[in-house]
């Protein structure tokens, strides 16, 4: 992972080591908010049918749509590290020439 000493020292990020982490969180928090949306369009249901059945079936696609933009997002900051690694290790191919 990284160490307590990585915190001070500006040679490695440790973004890359822990978005995995922020990615899973955030996948829990939005299965919770899901679930909870899903609770309340089942309780919505007694007193509207259709506006019940609406609130269950926008919960489900905000689930389905909150995991792939969060994805997404995870993916996006990963590939901007890579592309300044690779960038790094091209800036110095270019110095042992």
């Amino acid at each position: 992972m990284f160490d307590f000493q990585d915190l001070f020292q500006w040679d490695r990020f440790i973004t890359p080591t822990i978005i995995k982490t922020f990615y899973w969180l955030m996948i829990g928090l939005i299965v919770l908010f899901g679930i909870s949306g899903i609770f309340s369009g089942l309780a919505a249901m007694a007193i509207s049918p259709f506006g019940g059945f609406i609130v269950l079936l926008s919960s489900i696609a905000s689930v389905v749509v909150g995991v792939v933009f969060t994805r997404i997002a995870a993916e996006f900051i990963l590939i901007v590290f890579r592309i300044n690694e690779h960038l790094g290790a091209i800036r110095d191919e270019g110095h042992m020439r």
